[in-house]
């Protein structure tokens, strides 16, 4: 394997804590709700939750903020836009933006585990203009095409 990437961080306000893996094996950090008070999230809706941390995240590298499984199993709460990206030449603060999609109201607290960060490598690419696509047998079928279900068979 190669050199682990080095990321930066600032702790933006008192009580903010640095990305913290929870065990050997995780891929991920979890990262916390840095707030001065508690925000409630009504059923159905949805809160920005800063983090009080900004990152370098090095060029040729994202930031991936996902949801954490407990709290989407326990309290049907996720991120409204999963993955969010963290782009490298972002400095502003890390924040998740919540969802709840639970029955009843979720109560974030200063220090809470609210989502995870991974930092992943982004290929360099370049995008050419041509004026037909290769041929595959899917072709241009879109959403369903190839079957909904693992027992439907393609017409």
């Amino acid at each position: 394997m190669g050199i682990d990437p080095e990321v930066d961080i600032r702790l933006l306000r008192k009580g903010a804590v640095p990305p913290k893996k929870m065990s050997d094996g995780s891929a991920g950090f979890d990262i916390t709700a840095c707030i001065e008070s508690e925000i409630v999230i009504a059923p159905g809706k949805w809160a920005s939750i800063p983090s009080g941390i900004a990152l370098a995240i090095p060029d040729g590298y994202e930031g991936e903020i996902r949801p954490r499984s407990g709290i989407a199993a326990k309290f049907g709460v996720t991120l409204l836009n999963s993955p969010g990206t963290i782009d490298s030449d972002y400095r502003g603060e890390v924040s998740a933006i919540i969802i709840n999609h639970g029955a009843e109201p979720f109560i974030v607290r200063n220090g809470d585990r609210i989502a995870q960060l991974l930092i992943k490598p982004v290929e360099k690419i370049a995008f050419n203009v041509v004026e037909k696509l290769t041929d595959t047998e899917r072709g241009d079928g879109g959403f369903g095409s190839t079957g909904l279900h693992s027992l439907e068979t393609k017409d």
